[in-house]
């Protein structure tokens, strides 16, 4: 199947045709084709399976197709909510790129940078919003935004959105669009929450699953190290150095961990930066630009920031720290191994961390391969430590 059969503009088909894309992936296959047809819709992807294209690409072409109900100043018709400012920040990108040779308007609002420039292009009037849901409340408490022409609203990470606290935000947004409007809710898993969600939201869904739920992509190779936590960062610098590892996303459980091993692997000669909610946006967007040009090595990110982060062919991840939450591990590992590339996930495993080890091979039905690095066997005498709210006490 090629893009020229789904129905889209030629202006979208040049524009997608300059991004390098010649195939549409299976989601962009289901998906395109029915949100041209107005359906609503309930999709289970993670990040690298092409989702955003499949809600943007019909979009774009809807928008195009149909003319704004409301006359005079271009209202809001399309409104995307994401749960980070790099996941929006990503999106608008991805709408400018489809819609470089269309008469479409985009912009992307969230919070940590100032309201005004938001406010100040919001008045010459927006096509397609893409907002973080704090931001966007701010905006529409201070009249800078209407939500009642909105025809299209997709919820993208849907799942992330509601761990965040953010399903009252949520509702007081639906609460201010009008009833009639096409819903796409984009989730990576469907827990009953999101299904709860949903029923309230979608009207005779489609409903689409690509990779199927909580399973670890066959392209990376998963080890586990068994390691002492107090000789994992020099464990880890070893086999980056030694190994020669170029762009390495690595995971902590916490915003000061992540921090912590940052500066400690700079003091190793290896380049690296931190990424989480606590930084800047500058600071954050700065990292990510750095880390994907190769001028830092690693990248060392908490859950929440690294969500959304679109990295191509990333060879190496590594967990620094086992999540709390089996589901995360295949989010983390699904950063490698993308599309026809190969990756690797090496897991450092502390004995405080054998329980978390144990759920997550429960969820992926089998067992870790262990690995181990002569001079780096764990002290037998160790005893286990509790973990508490993600932090070692």
């Amino acid at each position: 199947m090629s893009f020229d059969s789904l129905g889209l503009n030629p202006d979208i088909l040049r524009a997608i045709a300059e991004q390098g894309y010649r195939e549409p992936t299976p989601i962009q296959q289901q998906a395109i084709p029915a949100v041209l047809e107005g359906r609503d819709l309930m999709a289970s992807a993670q990040t690298g399976t092409g989702k955003t294209a499949g809600f943007t690409l019909p979009l774009l072409q809807h928008l195009i197709t149909h003319q704004p109900h409301a006359k005079g100043r271009r209202p809001v018709r399309a409104l995307i909510l994401t749960p980070t400012r790099e996941l929006a920040a990503q999106i608008g990108e991805n709408v400018r790129d489809y819609s470089k040779y269309l008469n479409i308007r985009s912009l992307v609002v969230f919070g940590g940078v100032s309201i005004n420039p938001q406010m100040m292009k919001l008045r010459g009037g927006v096509d397609v919003l893409v907002a973080t849901p704090g931001r966007l409340l701010d905006l529409e408490h201070q009249n800078a935004v209407k939500l009642d022409q909105i025809e299209i609203l997709v919820l993208d990470e849907a799942d992330r959105m509601l761990d965040m606290g953010f399903i009252h935000d949520i509702r007081r947004v639906l609460a201010k669009l009008p009833a009639k409007r096409q819903n796409l809710l984009f989730s990576a898993t469907f827990s009953d929450d999101i299904k709860a969600l949903a029923e309230k939201l979608l009207r005779n869904p489609l409903e689409i699953e690509v990779a199927r739920r909580n399973t670890a992509s066959e392209q990376v190779t998963q080890h586990v190290h068994f390691v002492d936590k107090k000789r994992k960062r020099e464990l880890l610098s070893q086999m980056i150095g030694q190994g020669n590892w170029q762009q390495v996303l690595v995971f902590t459980r916490t915003k000061h961990g992540a921090n912590h091993l940052a500066e400690q692997l700079n003091k190793d000669g290896i380049r690296s930066a931190a990424i989480h909610g606590n930084k800047s946006q500058g600071a954050r967007t700065r990292a990510l630009a750095d880390f994907k040009s190769g001028d830092i090595r690693v990248l060392v990110a908490t859950d929440i920031a690294a969500r959304g982060l679109d990295i191509e062919e990333l060879p190496h991840v590594v967990n620094y720290e086992l999540p709390n939450v089996p589901e995360d591990y295949v989010h983390r590992i699904g950063r490698t191994g993308r599309a026809a590339a190969t990756g690797e996930a090496l897991s450092l495993v502390c004995v405080d961390e054998h329980k978390l080890l144990r759920d997550i091979e429960k969820l992926l039905k089998k067992e870790i391969p262990r690995i181990t690095t002569p001079g780096y066997e764990p002290d037998p005498s160790i005893k286990a430590e509790p973990i508490q709210n993600g932090r070692q006490q």
